[in-house]
């Protein structure tokens, strides 16, 4: 694994306004940097340079590399930058091991088959496979999003407010499952919420940064 590497980082609403400037930071493998600041400073915006997803409306400078790769100019597809929402996402017209099939790569269909149901098994969830998303609770599905994200093989992790959308219960066991999971990527996460950052991570305030 490699380190998430953003160098001078700038971006600009159209009406002039900044929303960074000049920013850089590193993220090694295993480290969670966690971007916190109001509403509008920036946080989801930055995900989405990072992704190469960014509106065309916003004016973005800088450099983001993964180890000695440079992904600035590169589709958001060839990047392989795992990215995790407050919404999943799931595919409703498959089931659960077909949304979890769908980012694999490489493999037989009996290889990709027992990589999900194992994958399954180690988050509680065994005998899933055949099982409609709709189906699922709440903390059920974000384990399947979170599985499907990682099954992709990102060589970093983004997170933006993933666990805003669940009770004070399953918060806590997505949290620890999350961390668990992403433990050798390099993981940035957005959140409003202190509770939500593990212990080491490091935190940047991006209405401190710009």
């Amino acid at each position: 694994m490699h380190a998430l590497c953003v160098r001078d980082l700038s971006l600009q609403l159209p009406n002039g306004k900044w929303l960074v400037q000049n920013l850089s930071f590193t993220v090694e493998p295993g480290q969670v940097l966690a971007l916190m600041g109001p509403s509008g400073c920036g946080k989801s915006s930055l995900l989405s340079w990072l992704t190469g997803t960014i509106d065309a409306k916003l004016c973005a400078s800088g450099e983001v590399w993964l180890g000695p790769r440079e992904l600035t100019c590169l589709p958001a597809e060839k990047r392989r930058l795992g990215l995790m929402l407050q919404q999943d996402y799931l595919f409703p017209h498959m089931s659960v091991g077909d949304n979890l099939r769908f980012g694999l790569r490489g493999g037989s269909r009996e290889e990709r088959d027992q990589r999900v149901s194992q994958t399954l098994a180690e988050a509680s969830l065994a005998g899933m496979e055949n099982r409609d998303p709709a189906t699922l609770s709440g903390g059920q599905r974000a384990r399947v999003s979170l599985i499907r994200t990682l099954l992709s093989d990102p060589c970093a992790l983004l997170l933006d407010e993933p666990f805003s959308g669940l009770d004070a219960t399953l918060r806590e066991q997505i949290r620890q499952f999350t961390w668990s999971s992403a433990k050798q990527l390099p993981v940035v996460l957005v959140t409003h919420d202190e509770a939500d950052i593990p212990p080491q991570a490091d935190i940047l305030n991006l209405g401190d940064a710009s």
